[in-house]
């Protein structure tokens, strides 16, 4: 076997490991930083596969991985961190093992086993491994339905973004399962496409279990307006390779054919080296558990989807949520280094239909809760406030309280972004509020965002 010696072990490559990197290398520039990641490819973002990736009518510079944001700006969906090969390790070059997995982990003995066969001896560890997209049973393939392998998309990575944008065009037609962010997102991408798309989840719109009823079903018809076929409140039961495509029946009876399915029902948090390295895993939430600092055991840090972490303001949770993994894999960098800080940042979340629909929060937000909507049409000065719109209501730009016994416990800004910052403030307060008109002043939400 071949050993490396390092100071720092990074497994997996995604933005709460560069993260972490970035932290480590701020603290100690010459650490030696070895990253260890599944794909063939260096450390990049997620979110833009479903989003902006398609919308980018330069198909040459998308199949680069180059996008335009919603400001127009041009970015590569790679971080820019500057990443060695294995055989050059250095101090303060921090080098990285693409294509290679982990398959063992030893914290007492502190060593690392990869695919390879390979061993990493270090000093700190950090699990970043991030998770596995859910699947249904119904779409498993078998050996009647073997068709199912190829003609459904997991989507979570670069290689299924290639597949499916190579193989979509205006006479495919595309399922999307899955009506929450991810899904939503993919469904108004996936009109970019000249396919005809469906959409199918269980709740009665959009978002519902994350937006109030009335905003549910503003973003469902405007997803319809964009041309995607909707069929809320139903679930796949049962699928069939046919020489036409794939029949997808539905629990309302309804029978669809298309050519791909897109899943994006959940992501599981990968922990398959939990058992053998005495890692405890949450049993509801799923996740490594980890302390306050974001530690498994001694020297072994997790941060992302797979940490299962205690939140001052919330209790424990599991966050799978860009903004997490930066702020979790840095603040596991920095303690990595010697700072001993706790978890304490509430962490947000952020989605975008096309470019003209963009939302940010943190905090509970959660549609089973009450909620005050203070809405403003973007061409007049004042705003109607009500604390339930209806629904002829133009859902421009506004924002929502999430409240519990009259105090906010999540906020949601809608096409008005930078003001997390004060919807933290106003939910670490945890005061009690009644006029929500003067609580709105702070977000600004008549200036054009």
């Amino acid at each position: 076997k071949q050993w490396y010696q390092r100071r720092v072990a990074i497994t997996a490559g995604g933005t709460a490991s560069v993260s972490a990197m970035r932290a480590i290398l701020k603290a100690e520039p010459d650490a030696e930083i070895l990253m260890v990641g599944a794909e063939p490819h260096g450390p990049y973002m997620r979110p833009p596969l479903s989003k902006e990736l398609w919308f980018n009518e330069d198909k040459a510079e998308a199949s680069q991985m180059i996008f335009n944001d919603w400001s127009g700006n041009k970015r590569s969906l790679f971080y820019p961190d500057k990443l060695v090969d294995i055989s050059e390790l250095a101090p303060g070059a921090p080098a990285l093992l693409k294509g290679v997995k982990v398959t063992k982990l030893d914290p007492t003995n502190q060593k690392v086993t990869l695919s390879t066969g390979e061993v990493v001896k270090y000093g700190k560890c950090l699990l970043a491994p991030g998770g596995e997209p859910k699947t249904l049973s119904s779409l498993k393939p078998t050996e009647k339905n073997a068709c199912l392998s190829t003609k459904v998309h997991m989507f979570r990575n670069i290689a299924q973004y290639q597949q499916l944008s190579g193989e979509l065009n205006d006479s495919a037609k595309v399922l999307v399962i899955g009506g929450g962010f991810v899904g939503s997102e993919l469904a108004y991408a996936m009109t970019q496409t000249g396919a005809a798309v469906y959409q199918s989840f269980p709740e009665g719109g959009n978002m519902g279990r994350v937006l109030p009823k009335y905003l549910s079903n503003w973003t469902t018809k405007q997803l319809e307006n964009a041309g995607v076929n909707i069929r809320p409140e139903s679930k796949v039961v049962a699928t069939e390779c046919t020489d036409n495509g794939v029949q997808v029946h539905l629990s309302t009876g309804e029978e669809l054919t298309v050519d791909h399915i897109l899943v994006a029902v959940g992501l599981e948090p990968s922990t398959e080296l939990g058992d053998s390295a005495g890692l405890e895993v949450h049993h509801e939430m799923g996740g490594y558990v980890v302390n306050a600092e974001l530690e498994a055991r001694s020297n072994l840090f997790v941060a992302g989807d797979a940490a299962c972490f205690y939140d001052p303001v919330l209790g424990r949770r599991r966050v799978e949520h860009h903004d997490h993994a930066v702020v979790s894999g840095k603040l596991a960098g920095r303690n990595m280094a010697g700072a001993a800080q706790p978890y304490h940042h509430q962490s947000m979340f952020w989605s975008d239909l096309g470019p003209n629909v963009g939302y940010e929060a943190i905090g509970l937000v959660d549609s089973s809760l009450p909620t005050v909507g203070i809405w403003a049409h973007k061409d007049t000065v004042e705003s109607d406030i009500r604390t339930d719109p209806g629904a002829h209501e133009k859902y421009e730009q506004g924002i929502v309280f999430y409240m519990d016994q009259n105090k906010v416990v999540g906020v949601l800004t809608w096409n008005i972004f930078g003001k997390i910052p004060i919807a933290r403030q106003v939910i670490a307060a945890g005061e009690e509020h009644q006029d929500f008109g003067l609580l709105a002043k702070q977000f600004d939400i008549h200036t054009k965002h």
